[in-house]
């Protein structure tokens, strides 16, 4: 008898931030199958005899293809009790995770999703950004920055993308200038606030603030991974960027 597959989501990176199921799922783990961004603090909460596998994915570089991936956790689900598929952030928030699911359910393999906190809201939280604020912003969208800029047809509506306050890009950094364009082309400001976090919610976490015009004229030291907010509350984190990891590590008067 096949064992089961949780697909777990780890969060953003503070394994604080790790959700009590997750937790209990990762410790009882026998095969932990564990994307690139994971926190080696959480991969260490995993029992001594556990099976981890490393199948992480960055730009240009897949150790592993999806469809490798979905495999591997079939071979394993056939031969231990508990199987981990771990990733970053959220499993159905630009993880494939519904993709596995299918996969396992037409194999007949039992599974069970453990949300994550995604990292599109809690890092630019962590950055003093609040993706909706009252009288600012009421409304906010989650895209891929990972898509082609040679691809022929997007799959982003880039027009709709016009009456959204905030937007927050994932998987980014290397297409940053063509999302530039691609906004003022849809009728976003040239001067609207854009902000970079990298390695949110963690002791390495830094902020890199622009604009959409200075995104595609000037060259800015942009590391990945970053998540990229667009919108009038980056300019918030000036007035509450106390709540940021930095602030928290290193208080200073002000803030005591």
């Amino acid at each position: 008898m096949a064992g089961k597959v949780y697909l777990v989501g780890a969060g953003p990176g503070d394994p604080e931030l790790l959700t009590l199921k997750a937790y209990r799922v990762i410790k009882s783990a026998d095969v932990i199958l564990y994307d690139r961004l994971i926190n080696q603090e959480i991969l260490e909460l995993a029992k001594p005899e556990c099976k981890l596998v490393y199948v992480g994915k960055e730009d240009g570089k897949h150790l592993k293809t999806q469809e490798e991936i979905n495999h591997l956790l079939l071979y394993y689900a056939r031969r231990y009790d508990t199987v981990v598929r771990l990733k970053g952030g959220d499993p159905f928030v630009f993880g494939r995770g519904g993709e596995e699911a299918i996969f396992l359910r037409k194999y007949r393999i039992d599974f069970e999703v453990v949300p994550g906190i995604t990292s599109a809201v809690s890092v630019p939280a962590y950055a003093g950004i609040p993706i909706t604020h009252r009288g600012l912003a009421s409304s906010f969208a989650v895209i891929t920055g990972h898509e082609s800029p040679e691809k022929k047809q997007s799959s982003i509506n880039w027009k709709s993308l016009k009456g959204i306050d905030t937007l927050v890009f994932l998987m980014c950094v290397s297409n940053r200038k063509h999302i530039a364009k691609k906004l003022i082309e849809a009728g976003r400001n040239t001067d609207e606030p854009v902000a970079f976090i990298h390695r949110g919610t963690t002791e390495h976490q830094t902020v890199v603030e622009t604009t959409l015009k200075e995104l595609i004229e000037k060259e800015i030291d942009i590391k990945p991974p970053s998540v990229m907010v667009v919108g009038k509350v980056v300019k918030l984190r000036s007035l509450i960027d106390w709540f940021s990891p930095e602030m928290i590590l290193n208080p200073t008067e002000e803030t005591v």
